[in-house]
């Protein structure tokens, strides 16, 4: 098989959860276990940073592991999903597993996953860790799934445990409520380990610091580590911060500046979390100066190959992409799109079908031009269901069968003064035809 071939073959032979949903949901850790046992436990070989949260948990992986590789760690990261190519999932110092080694890994263990009939997030999981541990990284962040507790990852014992937040999000495999979902997360927390906690809320502090006393785990949160005094966008496409430290036994200076190469507004969130992960991982003998983490920081997407993040990808007329879903995240991204300057909006809309429309739809701004789209994926909400549902909440637009048209009929109408914006759905930005 060329590579190709090969993730087609994983698509066809494999339950896909951004294809099919709930029917590849395996709600235990079975399967990881085998495969782990199967390649040797490779995890077991270098460290690891364990990063999970209903939102934010894709750009602070990122923004730890560009750090870690800027202070000189040869740095695995496991992602999910990827947007355009597979081998986004699975990265060594920011650059993509080769295509050799995902055709290599494939046929000489395919008899293996026509017998287990593994998950295609258990078998990616088991990919990354195999990979990592032959290349013989120093350290590997991962990136929880969907869940904690379950979740195919959920095999390692890392050196920290973060969970970024707690939101409203696969609430049929996570629970109906802020205290249970939160419950799942905290699975990962494992004896004796740190965790550091992004965002406090009354509904869920008590669960984690509850978990972590059973656990003997020191635990942090963030919040009370570190304040933002101002932030600001700069013309290069930046956000500089300044902070104060909260918690001296963790920051050095009193006051600090950091850049980041990421516009979105949300992302202030995901820098302190990252930066007080980082602060702990010191704590834990890691060795980063300050040095490497203003150059991490100011190049977390070019090192890490991060997209979809309140990218820009042209202007005249502007073009906006985020790969928000959920109500939890969209409430920052369309806080952000409504500061904007343009003459008109455009907004290319796509959803999948279990995510709550009641939750989102009263988030979506009034004033734009809509044009009611879906992925090519069978998990999409079909594009006239969201039309009506959105017609009656008040919202103005037209169906259009795929983002390629969407997005080109959205560039027919737009003049230059205008902006288009393209979310809903990671899996909406995914069908972008621009990568860059």
């Amino acid at each position: 098989m060329d590579y190709k071939e090969t993730i087609q073959y994983l698509y066809d032979a494999l339950p896909v959860f951004h294809r099919i949903g709930k029917a590849a949901y395996k709600a235990n850790l079975d399967n990881s276990i085998l495969l782990d046992e199967r390649f040797g436990r490779p995890h077991r070989k270098y460290k690891t940073v364990h990063v999970a949260g209903t939102n934010g948990k894709g750009s602070v992986s990122h923004i730890i592991a560009s750090v870690l590789h800027a202070a000189g760690y040869k740095t695995g990261l496991y992602t999910s999903p990827h947007l355009f190519d597979f081998r986004e999932r699975i990265k060594i110092n920011g650059q993509e597993i080769p295509e050799r080694d995902v055709i290599d890994f494939v046929e000489a263990n395919r008899s293996f996953i026509e017998y287990l009939k593994p998950s295609f997030f258990e078998i990616s999981s088991s990919m990354a860790f195999w990979f990592f541990g032959r290349e013989q990284v120093d350290v590997a962040v991962i990136e929880t799934g969907l869940g904690g507790r379950l979740d195919s990852t959920n095999i390692i014992t890392p050196e920290l445990c973060v969970i970024t937040n707690i939101g409203f999000d696969h609430t049929e495999f996570l629970g109906d409520s802020l205290e249970k979902i939160a419950s799942e997360k905290a699975g990962i927390i494992k004896p004796r380990v740190p965790v550091l906690i992004g965002e406090k809320h009354e509904q869920t502090t008590e669960v984690f610091a509850a978990k972590a006393g059973e656990s003997g785990s020191p635990i942090f949160f963030a919040e009370d580590c570190l304040s933002v005094l101002s932030s600001e966008n700069s013309p290069a496409g930046r956000q500089t911060f300044a902070f104060a430290s909260l918690n001296k036994d963790l920051f050095e200076d009193d006051r600090f500046t950091a850049s980041l190469d990421l516009e979105g507004k949300y992302q202030i969130k995901n820098a302190v979390t990252a930066l007080t992960a980082l602060a702990v991982l010191k704590r834990q003998s890691f060795e980063i100066d300050s040095k490497a983490e203003r150059e991490g920081l100011a190049n977390a997407a070019l090192n890490t190959g991060l997209k979809g993040r309140w990218q820009i990808l042209k202007r005249n007329p502007t073009v906006i992409c985020d790969t928000g879903h959920n109500a939890h995240g969209l409430k920052h991204t369309m806080k952000q799109l409504k500061e904007q300057d343009y003459d008109r909006l455009y907004f290319v809309l796509g959803v999948v079908s279990d995510k709550d429309l009641d939750s989102i739809i009263p988030l979506l701004p009034e004033d734009a031009c809509y044009f009611f789209t879906q992925a090519s994926i069978p998990r999409a909400m079909d594009a006239a269901v969201l039309a009506e549902r959105c017609t009656k909440a008040g919202l103005k637009g037209e169906t259009v069968a795929t983002v390629d048209e969407a997005v080109r009929k959205a560039l027919g109408r737009a003049s230059a003064n205008d902006l288009i914006f393209i979310g809903g759905s990671t899996y909406v930005v995914s069908e972008l035809r621009t990568k860059d």
